[in-house]
């Protein structure tokens, strides 16, 4: 589900606060990740950091 939101995340170029809310959300329930869903994550912060994702502030 993690790499699901961050592919969601990466198609829209914005992580939303919907988004992050449900990435968190997932990372709680599941107590754990799982290597696929790190490096999905590893690369959404890689492309925050290059600016090529935007952060959409809530409202």
């Amino acid at each position: 589900m993690i790499r699901h939101l961050v592919e969601k995340a990466l198609y829209f170029k914005r992580l939303t606060p919907d988004i992050e809310n449900e990435i968190n959300y997932e990372l709680t329930r599941l107590g754990y990740i799982s290597d696929v869903d790190y490096e999905a994550l590893e690369l959404l912060m890689a492309e925050m950091d290059a600016g090529r994702i935007q952060l959409v502030p809530s409202t």
